[in-house]
Order: C-alpha cells, then sequence, then structure tokens
C-alpha cells in the first residue's frame, strides 16, 4: 500500500482542489447574493471527482514514463518512480489506470447526475459528461500512448486549460447553472500557478528529459527562459484576482475582507526570490509543493473572504 500511496502523489492533491474551490465559493458567494441555496454535495462530489483525475493522472504519468524509460534517467526525484523502480509492476500500473478511469467516469456521472439531470437540464448534462471523458482521456494521454502530448511540448497547454479554465469555470456553472465572463480572471490565475508547477517539474527534469527525448516546453526554451517563463506564471495570479475583486466592485462596497488573498503577496515574492536563485536543476524539487500550497491557500483565503467575513 505504501508504493501505491507513493505513486498517487499527495503533494500533488493540493493543487487540484484549487481550481473547484475557487469557482464553488465563487458560485456560492453570488448565490447569497441572490438569495438562492449552494449545494454541499455538488461540492463534495466535485472535489471526489477532482481528486480521482489527479490520482488517474499520477498513475498514468509513473506508468507512461515507466515504460519508455523516461524515469529511469531521472536522479532529480526525491522519490523513484513506482514502475521505473520496480516496486509496482507495469501491468499493476496499466490495470490501475483503467480502474480509476471507470472510476472517474462514474464519480462524473453521479456529479453530473446530481448538478444537472435532476433539474432536468439533459443538453448541459451530455455536454459535461462529454467534457468529463475528455478529462480522463487528457490525464492518460500525457504520457502514454504513441505520440503523448507531454511528449511534444504540449503539456503546458493541457494543463492551463483543464486544471485553470475547466477546473473553476467548469465547477462555477455546476451551480449557477451559467457563465461570467469575469470568471476567466480567476480561471486564468489558477490555471497559470498550475502550468508554473508543471514547468518547475519540466526544469527539473530538463537534462532527462533532452536524454530521452521527451521534449517539453522547457527544454524548448532552454533553462534560463524557462525561468523568465516561469517567474511571469508566479507574478500575473494575485494580480488577475486583485482585478475581478475590483471589477465586482467589492472595494466600492466596503467588503475589504474580500481582498485577504493579497497577504500571499510577500510569501510569493519570496518564493520567487528563491526559484529565481537556483542554478540546479535538481534542487527545483521542494519548490513543486510549495507552489502548490500557494495555490491552495489562494483559493481558500478568496473562499472565506468573499463568503465568511
Amino acid at each position: 500500500m505504501k508504493h501505491w500511496i507513493n505513486a498517487a502523489r499527495l503533494r500533488t492533491l493540493p493543487l487540484s482542489m484549487s481550481g473547484i474551490i475557487l469557482g464553488s465559493f465563487i458560485a456560492k458567494w453570488r448565490l447569497t447574493e441572490n438569495g438562492a441555496a449552494w449545494d454541499w454535495t455538488i461540492f463534495a462530489l466535485a472535489l471526489l471527482v477532482t481528486l480521482l483525475y489527479q490520482i488517474l493522472s499520477n498513475f498514468a504519468n509513473d506508468y507512461g514514463d515507466g515504460i519508455k524509460g523516461t524515469d529511469h534517467l531521472r536522479t532529480s526525484v526525491a522519490e523513484p518512480r513506482a514502475v521505473a523502480s520496480g516496486k509496482i509492476t507495469a501491468t499493476q500500473m496499466r490495470n490501475a489506470v483503467i480502474l480509476f478511469s471507470i472510476l472517474s467516469l462514474i464519480a462524473t456521472v453521479a456529479l453530473l447526475y446530481v448538478a444537472f439531470f435532476k433539474h432536468n437540464l439533459i443538453q448541459e448534462f451530455y455536454i459535461f459528461v462529454g467534457l468529463g471523458i475528455a478529462s480522463i482521456l487528457a490525464a492518460v494521454g500525457y504520457t502514454i500512448g504513441k505520440k503523448p502530448y507531454g511528449y511534444i511540448g504540449l503539456g503546458d497547454i493541457f494543463v492551463f486549460v483543464f486544471f485553470g479554465l475547466l477546473s473553476v469555470c467548469g465547477s462555477y456553472f455546476l451551480f449557477m447553472k451559467t457563465f461570467h465572463w469575469d470568471l476567466l480572471l480567476p480561471a486564468t490565475a489558477v490555471g497559470m500557478l498550475s502550468v508554473a508547477v508543471l514547468n518547475l517539474n519540466n526544469m527539473r527534469d530538463i537534462e532527462s528529459d533532452a536524454q530521452s527525448g521527451k521534449k517539453t516546453l522547457a527544454l524548448r526554451l532552454g533553462f534560463k527562459r524557462a525561468m523568465v517563463y516561469e517567474i511571469i506564471l508566479l507574478q500575473l495570479p494575485l494580480l488577475l484576482m486583485l482585478v475581478f475583486m475590483m471589477m465586482n466592485g467589492l472595494h466600492t462596497q466596503g467588503k475589504y475582507y474580500a481582498f485577504i488573498f493579497f497577504i500571499l503577496m510577500l510569501p510569493m515574492t519570496g518564493l520567487r526570490r528563491k526559484i529565481m536563485d537556483v542554478k540546479e536543476p535538481k534542487d527545483l524539487d521542494p519548490f513543486l509543493k510549495q507552489v502548490g500550497i500557494m495555490t491552495l491557500t489562494m483559493a481558500i483565503l478568496v473562499a472565506f473572504g468573499l463568503n465568511y467575513f
């Protein structure tokens, strides 16, 4: 069981929850403003679905990189991958990928049944089922297949879309049954932070990926330009959230507690400086968890600032 827990890479789970928390609690704030009810069941199911997607993605990446030999070249990773180290066989991991694909689909259908089908929103139900299937395919297709998109530098785009845009906007739509364009600001903020984690991961592995032929965007850019890219990804999210709050007039309504998330500006600045000081790719590994926790903290602070102060 220990090896399976390690393969699930629990440190990545806070990042996957951030978009769901942000989208759901922005919806809660707007529903409360309109005197409407907010459904905790939808929120709980949405969290379950995103956690299953994340574990599926981690298992699929472990399997795909393991059978391609990519993980065998990595010496920068603190915890060796399960398939590459032989702690879990490729067949066992493939079966786990299949199992979690099925579980993810079942949980997705359950979530969408509660959110849409029960309210006779049949068209929305089937559209989101399609998006759920696309999410499962994206989780698996990063490293598995003849042409996995993670090996041709498209991982950043997929992470931005699924961890940012779809996660925040999709969870918001589950509650509101409608879409507001200003939601693209917090969705972009979470998307950029999610890409920042992926870019750190790819910068850390830049040398081994070059040997294995995994042409990530970080590898294509080179370490120095990938570092500039990383700083941009870490610089903008809090500013985007600030613009979102001001667009909604919270500063003119005296709801200053909604801006509590901005206290992260100082630790975020310190984090960026520490990352910029790194010279050896392998030394970037601790920052993956830190950026993930920072993203989750931002989502929680926004949720509480909008709803509970």
